[in-house]
């Protein structure tokens, strides 16, 4: 019998995703293993493989549709055992290649749409038209007044073929934006117009307006909780660099055959993950009504990807070589650029490290990112007056703040980890023993 392909949950935090790319068409045959989409989950865009083998009847949401619910079923498969007759007139009533977007086999394809001029009203609910997600964007883009386009698609909702031939036209005078209200405020503009939906008024200043992705979604939600949720308590510390330096540029000539060559932000990943080995009470993550202290330190690092800020992990980072940290940083760091990573390179850690010295920030406060208990805020290795051995002295320093999840780490644990830290940068040949 056939078989339902459902929107996959890649990643535990998964609840929707963005069909980026349909890599099959109606006929295809496929067998376990061949790459049938990409798909963009909370975290990257991933590629989806075919568990059973068949041929594809129908292809049931477009690529491009975004919001996609887990489970929902995206396309059919038919079996060898299945009867030839069905899985033709399947095939028959299915829609276009990947391309274009498609409604499911079991509806047939309306004509072109009628002039909007003697279009029945667009079926609602509540106040809102229902429509497709495309139908939204090209509707926007071409100016078209969805309210007085009929739609074609089950239940009346419009779908692409429905204002690709519309007619552009004005924005309903019934869904003022809300400055409106005001007679005072400025009317709104075109660009206010094609975003239905903004509750943010853009008082007469031109912008350009995208849609949030999957990843940039994510990180809003999760930091504002985590702000609104998590006490924080930062502590910061002033430390000398002028030994760590000079150790990366030893390190860095004994290396050079090998192709490997480590930067400040390698022996800082080192030098925080034996810091939390060295004082395990702020190794931790509150849970409820218990609290997890972590036998190993994974470091979470941030990186700025194109899609917005992902971390990737250094596994046990505290028992592995600098030069291992290096050459596994540089391969994930590549991977999150090119949203490559997959789900267990990024799910877990135990501690975040962000570093924007290379950008020349002296010292910022980082956001937590639960459920870890810790993040490490790096700033820019600068010249300062410093007072070494008793006497004031030029040194290379870094500001460094950890922010602590106050519910599982207190303020003199805290203190303990920065000092431990500081220690293990100033005096770096224990970061190699």
């Amino acid at each position: 019998m056939p078989t339902a392909i459902k929107m996959p949950a890649l990643s535990p935090t998964m609840e929707e995703g963005t069909l980026a790319k349909w890599l099959v068409k109606v006929g295809d045959t496929v067998k376990s293993g061949d790459i049938m989409a990409e798909i963009e989950t909370d975290k990257a865009t991933m590629e989806f493989e075919a568990v059973d083998e068949g041929t594809i009847t129908s292809i049931d949401v477009a690529e491009g549709s975004e919001g996609v619910k887990v489970g929902t079923v995206i396309a059919t498969l038919t079996g060898e055992d299945d009867d030839d007759d069905t899985t033709a007139a399947a095939a028959k009533a299915a829609p276009a290649p990947a391309s274009v977007p498609a409604l499911k086999a079991a509806v047939t394809p309306a004509a072109s749409p009628a002039p909007v001029s003697a279009a029945p009203p667009a079926p609602k609910k509540g106040d809102r038209v229902i429509a497709s997600p495309l139908a939204k964007r090209i509707a926007a883009d071409k100016g078209v007044d969805l309210a007085a386009v009929s739609g074609s698609g089950p239940n009346g909702r419009i779908v692409r073929a429905d204002v690709e031939g519309a007619k552009p036209g004005v924005a309903s005078a019934a869904s003022p934006a809300p400055v409106a209200a005001s007679s005072s405020a400025p009317a709104p503009t075109a660009q206010s117009a094609a975003a239905p939906g903004t509750a943010v008024p853009d008082f007469g200043i031109p912008f350009e307006s995208q849609k949030l992705n999957n990843v940039r979604k994510v990180i809003a939600r999760r930091l504002t909780e985590a702000k609104q949720t998590v006490p924080h308590i930062y502590l910061t510390v002033d430390v000398r660099l002028d030994a760590l330096l000079k150790l990366r540029g030893d390190l860095n000539k004994a290396l050079e055959a090998q192709g490997v060559k480590l930067s400040v932000n390698d022996l800082i990943i080192k030098a925080l993950a034996k810091a939390l080995i060295q004082v395990p009470r702020c190794n931790v993550s509150f849970a409820g009504d218990e609290l997890r202290s972590f036998k190993r330190a994974d470091i979470s690092v941030a990186v700025a990807a194109p899609s917005g800020l992902i971390t990737p992990i250094i596994v046990d980072a505290g028992s592995k070589s600098i030069s291992a940290i290096a050459t596994e940083m540089k391969e994930l760091a590549g991977k999150a650029r090119e949203g490559k990573l997959q789900p267990h390179e990024y799910q877990g850690g135990t501690a975040s490290l962000s570093n924007l010295g290379m950008f020349g920030i002296k010292n910022f406060d980082a956001v937590i990112n639960p459920p870890q208990g810790m993040i490490m805020a790096v700033g820019a290795g600068e010249q300062r007056p410093y007072v070494v051995d008793g006497a004031l002295a030029i040194a290379t320093v870094m500001s460094a703040t950890g922010s602590f999840d106050h519910r599982a780490i207190d303020g003199a644990d805290g203190a303990e980890l920065m000092q431990a830290f500081k220690a293990l940068v100033e005096n770096p040949l224990g970061l190699v023993a």
